[in-house]
């Protein structure tokens, strides 16, 4: 039995298509929509339909963005002999809001994941040594999640780097700030004797 009347049935089904989004926060958003003045919605409508259609993948470093190379890229106050892969633009933004990395950044889109079918052609590897291999980068930092994908990608990465003779790092990994040793598990903990430093 419907509910709803059709278009609150169709606003509905398409806010469930969005990651995370259940049924029932799917059913909150569109009454919330509802509830927006017409004025604000055609807003919010213009707002998806425009960052749709300006963003795009930088030519250099494939993170997302308005403007071609993109504003990282883009920059002198960058140091431009080093270079941070990540996985997507998503993690560009997370290393940026620790505010302490003034490199640039090279986006993957993807990890090397051979259950999903996902093998080395199809990430943006290739450019990454077509960069690396110009001879102007010092150094490579592998910022790859800490997840069995995110280990393989790092690992391919520094056998495919290190005949180019580029310094390739990895960032440390182990217990968050905050939290207890007695909850951590076995891998986490040996990760956080592996990244450990003098203080």
């Amino acid at each position: 039995m419907d509910y709803f009347a059709l278009p609150v049935q169709k606003l509905i089904e398409e806010f469930e298509k969005l990651p995370g989004i259940g049924r029932k926060t799917a059913q909150r958003l569109a009454f919330h929509v509802l509830n927006l003045s017409e004025d604000r919605v055609i807003g919010f409508a213009r707002a998806l339909v425009e960052a749709k259609r300006k963003t795009k993948d930088c030519s250099v470093c494939h993170n997302l963005t308005d403007t071609d190379p993109c504003r990282i890229c883009s920059s002198e106050k960058r140091d431009h002999s080093v270079i941070c892969v990540v996985q997507n633009s998503r993690d560009v933004v997370a290393m940026e809001r620790v505010r302490e990395y003034k490199g640039l950044y090279h986006v993957l889109n993807g990890l090397i994941s051979p259950l999903d079918g996902t093998g080395p052609d199809d990430i943006n590897i290739k450019s990454l040594i077509k960069r690396v291999a110009n001879g102007k980068i010092s150094e490579v930092i592998l910022a790859t999640s800490p997840t069995v994908e995110g280990e393989a990608t790092a690992v391919y990465l520094s056998k495919i780097l290190k005949p180019l003779g580029v310094k390739t790092t990895r960032i440390a990994q182990g217990i968050s700030v905050g939290g207890d040793l007695e909850y951590a598990d076995e891998v986490t903990l040996y990760k956080s004797l592996e990244g450990r430093r003098e203080i």
